[in-house]
Parts: structure tokens; sequence; C-alpha cells
């Protein structure tokens, strides 16, 4: 039978939850998210997670960072690359809306250490002979709607996250240029598995 995209979600839930566990590397769940966004049938789903726990907790490192007031922290409501770049990355605040435009240049637009103002929030990216990166926490909810036209948009970061992980919408167009919305772990998770290792 033929698998949906509700299929491939919720499989895609059980291999974040096991690497938030340390049950997967990085690499090897970066390889299996491709293989399940890649599957038609239940057939080719089911092997992905035959060796996984089905419904297992997800890590307490994995917890998702609670909306509310950032404090001190930087917060920027757009970012502009033209004939250049911007970056927001790091501990910052992030408002309920976001507006990225790229023309001959670029941006880098990081959530995984970010404040999150309230618990959705909508990325508008327009790239235009440039390129834009939006980096989520792997246990934060994606959904990714925009469009490329003679240039990439892709979807394939769309997915659920954590219970109580804020909501991140990615919308916009490329023209000929692109908007890459890419899954991460936090680099505190990443910090402590190494010492672990």
């Amino acid at each position: 039978m033929r698998a949906s995209d509700a299929d491939r979600d919720r499989v895609a839930a059980v291999l974040r939850d096991a690497a938030g566990e340390g049950r997967l590397g990085l690499d090897e769940l970066e390889d299996r998210l491709e293989a399940v966004y890649a599957a038609r049938t239940y057939a080719e789903l089911e092997p992905i997670t035959a060796d996984l726990p089905v419904g297992a907790a997800p890590a307490a490192a994995a917890a998702p960072r609670p909306a509310g007031p950032a404090g001190d922290l930087p917060s920027w409501s757009t970012g502009v690359g033209v004939l250049g770049e911007f970056h927001r990355t790091g501990e910052w605040s992030v408002p309920a809306t976001f507006t990225a435009f790229a023309f001959w240049g670029g941006g880098k637009i990081d959530l995984r250490d970010a404040r999150f103002q309230t618990g959705e929030v909508r990325i508008r990216a327009f790239a235009v002979m440039g390129g834009i990166e939006i980096i989520t926490a792997d246990d934060q909810t994606v959904h990714v709607k925009g469009l490329g036209i003679m240039g990439g948009f892709p979807h394939h970061a769309s997915g659920p996250g954590g219970a109580g992980a804020p909501r991140v919408t990615v919308t916009g167009l490329a023209f000929w240029g692109g908007v890459d919305t890419k899954r991460k772990a936090r680099k505190e998770r990443k910090r402590l598995r190494a010492e672990g290792a």
C-alpha cells in the first residue's frame, strides 16, 4: 500500500525520539530521515524503524525551550542580504514573524539556541538569485510551505516535534535561488553526547 505524508511523519517522529535518546547518531538519523521521505509504500517504511522501540519517550535533554520573555537577548524581525549576507544565530529572541530577503547574497537563520517570544513563529523567506539557510532544532514542529520557481524550496524538513515544542512555519519564494530548511540537534545536546562518548 502507498504511504501517506502522515505515515512518513509518524516514522520520522520515532527516529527523532530515538536520536534524542542516543539510540541513533546524527549521521544515521539524517540517512534514515532521507529514506523516510523518499519512501512510497509501507513496505519501504517498515525496515527503517525495525530495530528501534516504538513509542519511546524523548530524552530529558531533548526538552524544547519554553516560549516567553527573552530578557536582554537581541531580537530582530528581519534579515536582509543584498550583495552580502546576514546571520541570526546563537542565543537570540525570535518574534512571532521574521522576514528574510536575499538578492545576490545570502542569509542564515539558526533557531536551535533561540528563545521564542511566542509558541508559533512564521518565517517569510524570499531568495532572488541568492540563498537562505534555516536551521531548526530537531525537536521543533516544522511546516515548510514555500515555492521554488527556477530555484529550490525543499519541504523535507517538515514534520512534528516534541510535546510542547514551538511551531515553525516557513513560507516564501525562491526565484533563481534557494531557501533550505534543515533539522539539526541542539548544540548543547551535541556537546553532551560528545562528552559522554
